[in-house]
């Protein structure tokens, strides 16, 4: 899709349709005819009058989620039709939400079909966008917010990928070709270095796959960087559960528990793309979890690699052993850093908890949870903290290791997965490191505002709107 800011009246602009953004009948030209086929000026409400060429779109609030869902429904609604270029007018609440407005619209274009047989004809949109003023700022929002998203669809072709096409060498392939576009260093290490460097935590994991556990290190290094940040994904490109095996209906997109490694990959991709003037780490712990005759197994204790045992209970809390490595590794490898945070599909009592749609935010210090919630929120995602507690704290302790890898308590799960990872949080870093569980919103088998059936993207957004902030 291709947009185009144009300082000119709508009338003047050749187009094949109109789109009109609408939160009030009253003044509205066609309100008898929308009003006979019982349209109403609410989220979600779309339509198309073909006669006269116009496509009727409705939000209710001046606000991200309103105006990103409005901008994706239009988009939809031309897909569905053969015409290829339309037009419509920037209101006081399109500028003012001009990056939703654009995020929405290349968002809500997304469709993954690479595996379909008979193959859509890919048709190329084109958006003509009558300002008053075409300033800089609007057009550096819409250079920005085209990078934002397409960073985002590229998380969400990694986890649409089945299994079959994406195993930890394709992951390391793809976080090469992000480094060569980029130009940003990097470093694979195989189970080699796994074994070497005593990360048998993530070692293990991995030991029934046929596909080799690969440790994805990505250096963006600008020079005028203002804070170092360390972003760590579960890049977990299957799970099974391992021994521990999961039932054969939430064994199915399984393949999405790869998304906080893309969402890690997607993003250090654009944020280099967009300059920031921040050092980034990007490491990822690409992890194929399978049963075979050595596969790990509940009752072994296993040593990461800051030297804690681990006591093995269940198989399939697998991420946060691999978790717990990649974060040891981030910080016995980089120095002076500012920042950590960790992205992870990691509990089911995270959707339980907050729903499907909500990232939990984990860590030790309120002030930055506070600060990453906000910054969800003014990326267009929704996210909230949970608060670690001595309590839950107390669940997690072994009679024979350090550390059990699941609770004694089936409540709060998604807390005491954070609080697991918080073993390997070494003290110097305790309140510079959150944790964020997007198993909720990262993969979602049903259509929802602008995300499509699947994978969403979760965490780019807020992961660059974070260290904007972050950089002031």
């Amino acid at each position: 899709m291709k947009i185009n800011l144009i300082e000119k009246n709508i009338n003047d602009i050749k187009a094949d349709i109109e789109i009109i953004f609408i939160n009030d009948l009253d003044n509205c030209a066609d309100k008898e005819v929308l009003e006979s086929i019982d349209f109403k000026a609410k989220d979600e409400a779309c339509t198309l009058l073909a006669e006269s060429k116009k496509i009727y779109v409705g939000y209710e609030e001046a606000s991200y989620d309103s105006i990103a869902i409005a901008s994706a429904n239009a988009v939809r609604k031309i897909a569905s039709t053969k015409y290829e270029s339309a037009k419509l007018t920037l209101n006081s609440d399109l500028e003012e939400n001009f990056k939703s407005l654009v995020e929405g619209a290349f968002l809500g274009e997304y469709k993954f079909t690479k595996y379909k047989s008979k193959k859509e004809e890919k048709k190329k949109l084109t958006l003509e966008m009558a300002v008053n003023n075409k300033t800089n700022e609007l057009e550096n929002i819409l250079k920005e917010s085209k990078t934002i998203a397409k960073a985002v669809n590229k998380a969400r072709d990694m986890v649409n990928t089945p299994p079959q096409d994406f195993y930890p060498a394709v992951m390391a392939d793809i976080a090469k070709d992000i480094a060569k576009d980029t130009n940003i260093e990097i470093k694979v290490e195989g189970e080699k270095y796994l074994k070497k460097n005593g990360m048998n935590s993530m070692l293990s994991v991995g030991r029934a796959s046929i596909h080799e556990s690969k440790l994805i290190h990505l250096s963006y290094k600008p020079k005028d960087a203002k804070v170092k940040v360390v972003l760590v994904g579960k890049g977990l490109t299957y799970d099974s559960g391992g021994l521990s095996l999961k039932p054969a209906d939430f064994m199915v997109t399984m393949k999405s528990d790869k998304s906080g490694g893309c969402a890690v990959l997607s993003s250090i991709w654009a944020i280099a793309k967009l300059g920031l003037p921040v050092e980034v780490h990007a490491i990822v712990g690409a992890v194929e979890n399978m049963i075979g005759g050595d596969a790990y197994k509940p009752d072994d204790v296993l040593t990461a690699k800051n030297g804690k045992t681990i006591e093995v209970r269940n198989t399939d809390a697998e991420g946060r052993l691999v978790l717990a490595d990649c974060l040891c590794y981030a910080q016995d490898e980089i120095k002076d850093i500012d920042y950590i945070f960790d992205y992870a599909t990691l509990t089911g009592a995270c959707v339980v908890g907050v729903g499907q749609y909500t990232s939990g935010v984990m860590g030790n210090s309120d002030e930055l949870k506070c600060k990453a919630v906000s910054s969800a929120k003014a990326a267009g995602e929704y996210a909230t903290s949970l608060d670690f507690n001595r309590y839950l704290r107390k669940s997690i302790k072994s009679e024979i290791a350090d550390v059990c890898n699941i609770a004694n308590t089936r409540y709060g799960g998604a807390i005491t997965a954070g609080i697991f990872l918080d073993n390997f949080i070494y003290e110097e870093n305790k309140n510079k490191w959150i944790h964020f569980d997007i198993a909720g919103p990262a993969f979602v088998e049903k259509q929802w505002g602008y995300n499509p059936h699947g994978a969403s993207g979760a965490g780019v957004r807020f992961t660059v709107e974070l260290l904007k902030d972050l950089a002031k």
